[in-house]
């Protein structure tokens, strides 16, 4: 009897097959394609080319390429075929048959890197709910001859049994980690609370995968998160706290990387990491200068922005990777009003960092409070807390023998030293009377 688990085991050899469609503006890239396996772990042996107006019915590929990509299997020895197209559960179990090797399409093979790369609780979840809800499909399929039993007395068959109770195993799984990701969500949203709370923005890294955001990150917060010239090569969230000047802590976060036709399974499954975009204050879209597909690869972040609803999030355009661009030195780009709009850097040289640490402070610092501060003699432990902060730019004395400091802080230390040192508002309107937001 046949069964979803009799399915030919998956290899390490494989075979590529990419098919052009010319009435398709949006096709799949070879050259990425190529990345993908190779990130996945798999021996590319050939690659199976061709074009055609429509994908088969019964193959995604005609009768004379299917047999061609037999010839290519046996060949080659080879026991992977790999789609880098999207295939029914009815074709990939066809191919099987024809191929005799196990045959995994491209959202399959992202789910296989995906699951290779998740490291945290939360990661494994989210890949084995895009996972199971891939596999929901092919578990139908694997036992469509039994669906056609009847119930009934001496028609009830094991197999019909045993659809049933995959599915229902199926369905609880899913519900289960559906309800520890749910948790995991809440969790995120107190964390969240209590940084809007103690107004510590949160700044979130996104771009196309491998566009260099771990590099990076770890150059800005000194950290050693796993960074490869490879696609997804960060899954799981990572934050950490940096100092920017005159701007106080900032939160740091490295996401996943978005690509090119993310199966949409894939961007529910990991809605709770990619909240991290949404949820955050300021974006820097870091975006791979070098790459022929520049501008491509830019429009299809912005889909997936736009897809979890962060197209909102005010952001900056960090060109990345000017190391490979030659004689190119760093720079900021501003519009018309002077805001600055992007940044060229190279994150593995460090070029360019110190530019970036200036646009933050420039497109976050709203925040901070400037101006002359005057302390009669009995709040000396005022000035002294201001010297604490490094907050204080120069100093003088009226004719009062009122201390006047010119200072700039983060509005969080503001409140917090007002609070601290209990001033009343008679004294708050003779110190702020020179201040500004």
């Amino acid at each position: 009897m046949e069964s979803l688990f009799d399915r030919p085991q998956s290899g390490e050899r494989a075979v590529l097959v990419h098919i052009e469609f010319p009435q398709e503006t949006d096709c799949e890239d070879l050259q990425e394609f190529e990345m993908l396996v190779d990130s996945a772990g798999a021996q590319r042996l050939g690659v199976l080319t061709g074009s055609r107006p429509a994908p088969n019915p019964r193959f995604f590929i005609g009768k004379g390429k299917v047999e061609e990509l037999a010839g290519l299997v046996a060949e080659f020895e080879a026991d992977l075929v790999i789609f880098n197209h999207a295939l029914n559960p009815s074709q990939e179990r066809n191919l099987e048959r024809e191929l005799k090797c196990r045959v995994l399409d491209r959202t399959g093979l992202i789910l296989d890197i995906f699951a290779q790369r998740a490291r945290t609780h939360e990661g494994k979840l989210q890949v084995e709910l895009a996972q199971l809800d891939h596999l929901s499909t092919r578990l139908v399929r694997g036992w469509t001859h039994l669906e056609r039993q009847k119930g009934g007395i001496g028609l009830r068959g094991p197999g019909e049994t045993q659809l049933e109770t995959d599915r229902r195993l199926l369905r609880a799984r899913v519900k289960y980690i559906q309800q520890r990701l749910q948790k995991v969500r809440k969790q995120r949203d107190q964390g969240r609370r209590a940084r809007r709370r103690a107004e510590v923005p949160t700044v979130s890294l996104v771009g196309y995968t491998n566009a260099g955001k771990s590099t990076l990150f770890n150059n800005l917060t000194a950290s050693d998160v796993y960074a490869a010239d490879q696609l997804f090569a960060t899954l799981d969230p990572t934050l950490r706290r940096i100092d920017v000047p005159d701007l106080g802590a900032v939160i740091l976060a490295d996401t996943v990387g978005f690509i090119r036709h993310l199966p949409h399974k894939l961007v529910e499954a990991f809605r709770a990491t990619l909240e991290q975009s949404r949820e955050s204050e300021f974006l820097l879209h870091v975006v791979d200068a070098c790459s022929q597909e520049r501008e491509d690869n830019i429009f299809q972040v912005n889909e997936v922005l736009q897809e979890i609803e962060a197209d909102k999030v005010p952001f900056l355009m960090v060109y990345n990777k000017i190391d490979l661009m030659g004689d190119f030195p760093p720079r900021i780009d501003r519009n018309d009003e002077g805001v600055a709009v992007a940044v060229w850097l190279s994150a593995r040289t460090g070029q360019g960092l110190d530019l970036l640490r200036q646009v933050l402070n420039e497109r976050l610092g709203k925040r901070m409070v400037e101006g002359v501060l005057r302390l009669p003699p009995r709040l000396s432990a005022v000035r002294a807390h201001c010297y604490g902060l490094k907050a204080v730019q120069d100093e003088s004395a009226d004719e009062n023998g009122n201390t006047l400091l010119t200072i700039r802080m983060p509005q969080k230390s503001w409140e917090q030293m007002v609070k601290r040192f209990n001033l009343d508002r008679q004294t708050l309107e003779e110190s702020e009377s020179g201040l500004r937001n």
